[in-house]
């Protein structure tokens, strides 16, 4: 066997995507530390001797954003040389889409702990968060790709949209995610023939224009569609 010197590092980062009424958001930690201190960057860290790497994105979150409880979905390994100046670090990449009325943000940041480094947590517009630490730019852009995909491929809104909701709020999500505008006639033909909506039979309150009608998620066809999968083309 042959012996060598080499040593590295493997984190975590993370990137949250958050639904927030009609716009796509990212969460971002302010890092308060060199290097790239004052920058922007996805809440992550080095992975403990004594935890995988689910236990390691639980713990990033909690310290570095106050989120808890949140599933996330692997996306892919980050490897490049000189990826991080202070020596050789592997990445694995996790990402989520939640909505953000449900979380509070509230990041450990004490004195001396390993998440200290995190001055400050905040959503940021997806198109415009800017130069971020790192190579994270690449990584939020894979996991934005990662995300498209899924949507496309199988149903979102349960858990971001209200109990009962417009069908205005509905492709207003998906615009929102896919960054892309749907004629309203074929978004609704789409979503019709999929057979995932009930109607409530309520109508809108208090709104200055025509109430529309409030619908609700068929669960068990939701449940469906998120194992089997579709194709969302319009």
């Amino acid at each position: 066997m042959v012996k060598n010197n080499f040593s590295y590092s493997v984190s975590v980062d993370c990137v949250i995507f958050g639904y927030d009424e009609d716009l796509l958001k990212v969460l971002l930690i302010k890092r308060g530390v060199d290097p790239y201190v004052d920058y922007w960057a996805l809440p992550g860290d080095l992975i403990h001797p004594n935890e995988n790497t689910e236990e390691a994105v639980n713990r990033v979150l909690r310290d570095l954003t106050g989120l808890n409880d949140v599933f996330t979905e692997q996306v892919k390994t980050f490897g490049d040389i000189g990826r991080h100046p202070l020596g050789r670090v592997f990445t694995i990449a996790h990402y989520s889409l939640l909505k953000i009325k449900d979380y509070k943000l509230s990041p450990t940041n004490k004195e001396n702990s390993p998440s200290s480094y995190a001055l400050e947590a905040k959503w940021h517009n997806v198109n415009r968060i800017g130069e971020l630490a790192f190579d994270h730019n690449k990584i939020f852009a894979a996991c934005k790709e990662k995300l498209i995909n899924n949507v496309k491929s199988k149903p979102v809104g349960f858990e971001l949209l209200p109990d009962k909701f417009t069908l205005s709020e509905l492709q207003n999500l998906y615009e929102s995610i896919l960054e892309k505008k749907f004629d309203k006639r074929n978004f609704r033909k789409k979503i019709n023939s999929m057979k995932l909506l009930i109607d409530s039979g309520e109508n809108q309150k208090s709104v200055s224009h025509r109430p529309a009608k409030l619908f609700s998620f068929n669960k068990e066809k939701y449940r469906i569609l998120k194992k089997t999968g579709f194709n969302f083309e319009i």
